[in-house]
């Protein structure tokens, strides 16, 4: 642009060795490269989220289906144990001669026991709805802040 040809600026070259700067072309399209590197690396974190929250929502949704199956399950030993074993089991426990509150109270543990046994399970399948992987991955971007149920000021910490 100034009238100077190629050869013009081979001598200015050697002479300023590794300290020349680039024009503002190249710094332009350095800028933009670096730009649409982030962006792409925005985009494949976005896509990263995506997937992450998708495969928790196949995780609670299965937990979820577990959940109610073994609440069925909880439902049905507990009554189905109530009725049946305790017919049965004060039948049998008369028979060996014990008394009636011993027979009755046999009965009620054992529909007990396997009821606890259901309840810890779905409490378990319960657990895998809450999607703690998304909740790690929010509050590690800022977007999701579990709070501990109390709003004191104490709690907070002041700037310096």
């Amino acid at each position: 642009m100034t009238g100077e040809t190629a050869s013009d600026r081979e001598p200015a070259r050697e002479e300023a060795g590794p300290r020349e700067s680039p024009g503002i072309d190249a710094t332009v399209r350095a800028i933009g490269a670096e730009g649409r590197a982030t962006l792409d690396s925005a985009l494949d974190a976005g896509r990263a989220l995506r997937r992450l929250v998708s495969a928790d929502l196949a995780l609670a949704r299965s937990a979820l289906g577990r959940a109610l199956a073994w609440t069925g399950v909880a439902i049905v030993f507990g009554a189905s144990s109530w009725l049946l074993l305790m017919g049965a089991l004060i039948a049998l426990l008369q028979s060996f001669g014990l008394s009636w509150l011993v027979s009755i109270s046999s009965a009620a543990l054992l529909s007990l026991v396997v009821m606890g046994i259901a309840i810890w399970r779905v409490s378990v399948f319960f657990d895998h709805a809450g999607m703690h992987a998304t909740r790690r991955q929010l509050s590690r971007l800022g977007l999701f802040q579990e709070s501990d149920g109390g709003d004191d000021p104490a709690d907070c910490e002041s700037p310096p």
